[in-house]
């Protein structure tokens, strides 16, 4: 996603080519993805996360400047929708445990849950991820999945360098505590199951 590339396509989408909007999702639908997926508290919702993010930056693109760095300035319209998203959701959950606590309607849906549950196991790292607050998993996402430098991430969350910093080291210092966790974990496994063949 070079901005020499998709800066004419901008500009064609800007003047309500439909064409050009094709081609900047094509162009972007990968990146976008990755991103909402690692930030999602719910990974069902990232196809309804992705469609929210691509009307945003239809209705937004006026206030694009060709000077600004696409990829930051995009980075911070999709965490602005993912953030919007959460506000929505816990509203959305709101009514439906108060239409649950009305009917007996069943309202999950048991084979998404474990679809979504073994894509999870095959990615070690998102359950301690997804255990970090929203804004230590922010800073985690834009640091180590975009590459983003500690000042880039300043200015796309709008937030003091200082204050960045500090959610850094501690979303770090959560990591660690869920990661030394996961090797006591394995390491008392390793022992129970050690001992049972050797009996």
């Amino acid at each position: 996603m070079e901005d020499i590339e998709i800066h004419p396509w901008l500009i064609r989408m800007s003047q309500g080519d439909e064409e050009a909007f094709q081609m900047i999702y094509q162009l972007t639908k990968d990146h976008a993805y990755r991103l909402i997926y690692y930030l999602a508290s719910d990974k069902q919702e990232v196809g309804d996360l992705m469609s929210e993010v691509y009307m945003e930056l239809m209705k937004s693109l006026d206030n694009y400047q060709q000077d600004q760095k696409f990829s930051s300035w995009f980075n911070g319209l999709i965490i602005r929708q993912v953030r919007n998203w959460q506000r929505k959701s816990w509203f959305r959950f709101r009514i439906i445990e108060k239409l649950k606590s009305v009917t007996s309607f069943d309202m999950t849906d048991r084979d998404s849950e474990l679809r979504t549950a073994v894509l999870y196991s095959r990615m070690e790292l998102l359950p301690i991820l997804e255990a970090l607050p929203l804004k230590f998993k922010e800073i985690i996402v834009l640091r180590y999945y975009q590459d983003c430098s500690l000042e880039e991430i300043s200015d796309l969350l709008k937030i003091p360098l200082g204050t960045v910093k500090s959610r850094h080291h501690h979303a770090l210092k959560h990591m660690r505590k869920h990661f030394k966790i996961q090797d006591q974990r394995k390491e008392m496994n390793g022992y129970v199951h050690g001992k049972s063949a050797q009996k």
